[in-house]
């Protein structure tokens, strides 16, 4: 890899089996850069031939690497770890140029938990405890978990090789050979990363990448007949149908889906600690984290002054050119979604909510003047039945609402069709407990937010998904379990 360079006005090509191929229809799509809408590459727009071609290449792959040890296995992610270490400043260069998000975040967010990603799981899989049963005199039972074989990985674009290697290091310790399909959108990370494959030791076509649209490609891979598992970040429509898809041939699928994350402040919470912590958890990566909390729900004894504290704090966020170590907020994925954020906060005016700070798209000075830029917003004073409250707008848009009681902040809490995650601010123990309980959502974070253990489950309730992925559960979601009875005496 060329350090200190984005890859950009190039042609991608997929990796299938080792090799980088064309597609196979001569189609491609345009890879534009969200900071100033300019072409940074041209990529495949595979079709069903093309992802024939990857499954093959990865069922060819299988019998080699599933029969491969642990620690073989492991050796090779973490010499991909390593390569994602010694790169990571020219990887979070590629990861800012085709997202849009400041190149700080890139560095110290995305690429350090790349190689969280794989060094942890390189591990976990080798510290999975087996099961085993002793039944007495009618014999003892154990439990081995087999690899399922091919594997789809469906990833989105606001955090492409965080969720990639997410999703990626778990299904190969467990011995899967893989076929991923990364956003469209943001496709450049992911090349990269499978140009390191071969030098970190990984068999050729254990790991194959398609690029293309959701409705060609990405569909083509989830209808494939070799297709043993499908794990998935995205939309909830688009879960939706891939589980639709799945059904018939009880595929499994892992379903990470959307979010609209209340954070509850209760009257007793450390303001300073409440401000800093709103402002990064409504913010962070311009508000397009699926764990972003995006509503804020406030005791009404604290509402005038968090809203005074928290407008400030947000019109001070620096908007601008995400190659500046002075940008806290970058540019939206596309023209497209760019509108339709706006969009949202012209309803709120015709809602007749108060814009507080932004409201705006955002047009810096320099190179970025193009580009696809939101003003951070923080609106008040939107009736309780607004869409805000409830639709999952993903960006830089957070909404006030008030509350007098216990009872009416749990309420307004469980009012979306969501459940991914929620945050809760107070001093009082019992608070806490009581709220987290009750609270449908499936991450909980008590006066913080977005605090990572890799090893505890991580997922949502209701329409933020099915099923659960880090520590065992991934370990779990991509292997079949089977049990095996020895007589006594055996």
């Amino acid at each position: 890899m060329s350090e200190g360079r984005v890859a950009g006005r190039r042609t991608l090509k997929n990796w299938i089996g080792g090799e980088q191929r064309a597609p196979l229809g001569g189609r491609y799509l345009d890879d534009l850069e969200p900071a100033t809408g300019d072409l940074l590459a041209r990529i495949p727009d595979s079709g069903a031939e093309d992802v024939d071609l990857a499954v093959a290449a990865a069922g060819k792959a299988f019998p080699e690497w599933s029969s491969l040890s642990l620690q073989e296995r492991a050796s090779c992610l973490v010499r991909l770890a390593n390569l994602v270490a010694e790169h990571s400043e020219a990887l979070a260069e590629i990861e800012s140029a085709d997202t849009g998000k400041p190149l700080a975040l890139a560095k110290q967010i995305d690429m350090a938990r790349v190689e969280a990603n794989l060094r942890f799981f390189a591990g976990a899989a080798q510290h999975w405890p087996a099961d085993a049963h002793d039944m007495g005199p009618a014999g003892f039972n154990y439990t081995r978990r087999e690899p399922l074989g091919v594997v789809a990985l469906i990833t989105p674009w606001n955090l492409p090789l965080y969720l990639l290697s997410w999703k990626l290091a778990p299904a190969l310790m467990t011995g899967n050979c893989v076929v991923a399909k990364p956003s469209e959108l943001t496709p450049l990370s992911a090349d990269a990363l499978w140009a390191m494959a071969k030098e970190a030791g990984i068999p050729p076509g254990v790991i194959n990448l398609v690029h293309g649209s959701g409705v060609r490609c990405g569909q083509a891979l989830v209808d494939h007949s070799e297709i043993k598992a499908i794990s998935f970040t995205g939309g909830t429509r688009t879960g939706r149908m891939i589980a639709a898809a799945a059904a018939p041939r009880l595929v499994k699928t892992s379903l990470e889906l959307g979010g609209k994350n209340p954070a509850l402040v209760f009257a007793d919470a450390d303001l300073d600690q409440a401000v800093a912590g709103l402002v990064r958890a409504g913010y962070t990566n311009q508000g397009q984290v699926c764990l972003c909390c995006s509503r804020i729900l406030v005791h009404e004894d604290l509402m005038e002054e968090l809203s005074l504290r928290l407008t400030d704090a947000v019109a001070n966020l620096a908007v601008g050119d995400p190659s500046s170590p002075d940008t806290d907020q970058g540019a939206l994925i596309s023209a497209e979604h760019q509108q339709k954020v706006l969009a949202y906060i012209d309803l709120a005016r015709e809602q007749g909510g108060r814009i507080l700070s932004g409201g705006k798209a955002h047009h810096p000075e320099g190179r970025c003047r193009q580009g696809y830029f939101v003003e951070p917003t923080l609106i008040s004073g939107l009736p309780e039945h607004s869409c805000l409250h409830r639709e999952e707008i993903f960006g830089p848009v957070v909404t006030l609402q008030s509350f007098a009681s216990e009872d009416e902040a749990i309420e307004l809490a469980n009012s979306s069709d969501y459940g991914l995650a929620a945050t809760i601010w107070t001093r009082d123990l019992a608070t806490v407990q009581r709220t987290a309980a009750r609270v449908k959502a499936g991450l909980v974070w008590v006066n913080g937010w977005l605090v990572r253990d890799l090893r505890t489950p991580f997922g949502g309730m209701k329409d933020s998904g099915l099923g659960r992925e880090g520590g065992r559960w991934s370990l779990e979601f991509f292997t079949e379990s089977k049990n095996i009875h020895l007589p006594a005496g055996v």
